[in-house]
């Protein structure tokens, strides 16, 4: 496979994995979002606020653990701190658009706060991949394949195959 094809085929599985969590986040926030308008008399803004921030904390744990495991795991509170502030941005993004649409248009009947909900969340969404992927959870340096040389075996394999060798002989030693 081409250099630049297996790059572009990392890029759509990184999207595909980040849209599962995406969407499961997407389904907390709608659904905590609804559940507290339903159950309870808090404004709009404020309710869609709160199921932003539970949808935040699901999207952590499902970036962290699964769409983004293999990358730098090192300095896990910068990478908190980074995530949770541009988190912060993607939540005053979202429900700004709802803000405007409620307030601003007095578009405020349940299916407009939803629509308008679900707008902001993929406005929101676009930023936060860019991002999530650029500055929270940095990839580790790729290392470039020489062109022509054998792929490097996996480490456990090379350990197998030093230790299937025969000791040099006397002779062969350098030093």
């Amino acid at each position: 496979m081409a250099h630049g094809s297996s790059g572009l085929k990392r890029l759509v599985h990184e999207l595909a994995k980040f849209g599962a969590v995406g969407g499961a986040g997407l389904l907390v926030n709608l659904g905590v979002f609804n559940l507290v308008r339903h159950l309870t008399d808090l404004q709009v803004v404020r309710a869609s606020v709160l199921a932003t921030v539970v949808s935040i904390v699901f999207n952590y744990v499902g970036f962290r653990y699964f769409t983004y495991r293999d990358r730098d795991k090192g300095g896990r509170t910068k990478e908190l701190t980074l995530f949770l502030l541009f988190s912060a941005v993607g939540l005053v993004i979202e429900n700004g658009l709802l803000f405007v649409a409620t307030y601003g248009f007095g578009w405020d009947s349940p299916l407009q706060n939803n629509v308008f909900k679900f707008v902001g969340i993929g406005v929101a969404t676009l930023f936060r991949f860019w991002s999530y992927r650029t500055w929270v959870f940095r990839a580790l340096p790729a290392t470039e394949p020489v062109p022509g040389a054998e792929p490097e075996p996996e480490p456990c394999r090379a350990v197998a195959e030093q230790a299937r060798r025969p000791a040099p002989k006397a002779s062969q030693r350098v030093g």
